[in-house]
């Protein structure tokens, strides 16, 4: 018979550990399909602004602020290391129903010198609710000069899309992700610009290598996708599923993505059409449900070695911050882990600075929203 004081020590060593355990899973919160799981310990928080309304970008200005649009018409240049507001201004035409309004921002490369910023929002025009993606100039501390780049964007309460990106290094193509705006079978029409990624030049004159001649179009069979950005040359996008399969894809020039024909990757009676289509599949899908996820950005600094190589994703219904880890080709997605599950809501967009400090805004409503600073200085 074993001695009942080691019995007795022996079970109390087996549950300390196990709550030990337990603890430190708590730590990050599994993604329920992921290529592979590890456990990372939360990151340093500061609540910087708790008084946006509707926040839809964030992005990191080469003037080393923080540019950020609200869906009510909003622009607004904020001091990274405390939120405070340095320059607001409201643009008069943008009309926001649902998920409309003001949307997507992108910085010219040389904005230091020219001060050019591209914006997508949704207005009235000849009382048909549409979209267009306007160039404004940031000088004497004004938004001045607004030039229409493309117009004619069809828009709705729902699924617009409206990312923006602008490629550097002398290339200089404005991308801009359109949704289907609430008609699917646009998404499949190379005539609509509805369900796209677009690319077009900064003066909105149509790139001689774009795959038709004289159409923006860059790629074709989107949903809704509401995170875009591109590294090293790789454009990827974040869309919504239908109540299935969200989507991160690794666009390619010309591709079809399959929507509404095919939702996340191509299974059963999809088949068929992915084949006919040469249909690209995702990188990384929700599976049986859906996140709703929206702004996305890329991680490669020291700062947090653990996200090194990653696609930081926020959603909304989910209220998740997603770390995809990439492979060293950046092709596939070789692990998940997720962050903040129900502590801020829902997660509209991230941005980060070049010292490797995480941005994040939230998309509550109420003039309560947030703007969070994740391993801040």
């Amino acid at each position: 018979m074993k001695n009942p004081l080691s019995v007795f020590l022996l079970c109390f060593f087996l549950v300390a550990v196990s709550a030990a355990c337990a603890k430190k899973n708590t730590m990050a919160d599994p993604d329920p399909n992921p290529p592979d799981t590890t456990t990372i310990p939360l990151v340093p928080v500061k609540v910087l602004r708790s008084d946006l309304n509707f926040p839809w970008e964030i992005l990191w200005g080469k003037d080393n602020h923080i540019w950020m649009t609200e869906r009510n018409g909003r622009i607004s240049k904020l001091k990274a290391d405390d939120g405070s507001t340095v320059f607001s201004q409201t643009l008069p035409d943008v009309v926001s129903r649902g998920e409309g309004g003001l949307l997507g921002m992108a910085q010219d490369p040389a904005f230091n010198s020219n001060g050019n910023l591209y914006v997508v929002y949704n207005y009235l025009k000849n009382n048909i609710y549409t979209e267009k993606v306007v160039r404004l100039t940031f000088t004497n501390g004004m938004l001045e000069n607004p030039l229409v780049i493309l117009d004619n964007i069809p828009a709705a309460s729902i699924h617009n899309g409206s990312r923006l990106w602008v490629t550097e290094g002398g290339d200089n193509k404005l991308f801009i992700s359109t949704g289907d705006a609430s008609n699917s079978g646009q998404a499949q029409d190379p005539g609509s610009l509805s369900g796209k990624i677009l690319r077009v030049n900064t003066d909105g004159s149509i790139p001689a290598d774009n795959p038709i001649p004289g159409n923006p179009l860059w790629s074709f069979g989107h949903r809704n996708p509401q995170g875009m950005v591109i590294t090293d040359g790789k454009l990827f996008t974040a869309e919504h599923g239908p109540n299935v399969e969200d989507e991160v894809n690794l666009v390619v020039k010309g591709k079809n993505h399959g929507w509404p024909q095919v939702n996340g990757p191509c299974e059963g009676s999809e088949t068929s059409f992915c084949n006919s289509a040469s249909v690209s599949e995702p990188i990384w899908s929700s599976g049986g449900s859906t996140f709703a996820i929206s702004g996305m950005d890329y991680y490669n600094s020291d700062r947090i070695p653990e996200w090194k190589n990653s696609l930081l994703l926020a959603s909304l219904k989910n209220t998740t911050l997603y770390v995809l880890k990439l492979n060293a080709g950046k092709t596939a997605v070789t692990g998940t882990t997720t962050f903040f599950s129900g502590t801020y809501g829902r997660l509209r967009d991230i941005c980060i600075s070049p010292q490797g400090t995480v941005y994040i805004c939230t998309s509550n409503g109420g003039s309560g929203d947030k703007l969070i600073a994740v391993n801040n200085p």
